[in-house]
């Protein structure tokens, strides 16, 4: 993980949102804690991912590109995209986020 702050190139997104993906051809919930055009942090079980491992995820109905896990922390691990995702995909998710998150807190249903 050391040396991941430098290279980055775009900003990150706080999610928290518990998402489907496929890892060595299963389907696994992790959560994502955050994203950005190139990539996303993602937190499972501890042992749940190994570096160089191939990752799709379905973040609120969107299919991320494929990622690869390049580094892993515990229970926590880096997902670098192998292409782009837009960044209109990227506030879109942001922002399905806030919402959700405001109509909880004040008790409305979304």
């Amino acid at each position: 993980m050391e040396g991941t702050e430098s290279i980055r190139t775009s900003v990150r997104k706080p999610l928290d949102l518990l998402v489907q993906g496929r890892m060595r051809s299963r389907s696994v919930y992790v959560e994502v804690i955050d994203v950005s055009e190139g990539g996303c942090k993602i937190k499972g079980r501890h042992g749940f991912a190994e570096a160089g491992e191939a990752v799709v995820l379905k973040i609120d109905g969107v299919s991320t590109p494929l990622g690869k896990i390049v580094w892993v922390e515990d229970e926590y691990a880096g997902l670098k995209f192998e292409g782009k995702m837009h960044p209109a995909i990227v506030d879109f998710l942001y922002n399905v986020r806030l919402k959700s998150k405001e109509s909880k807190s004040t008790g409305n249903a979304a």
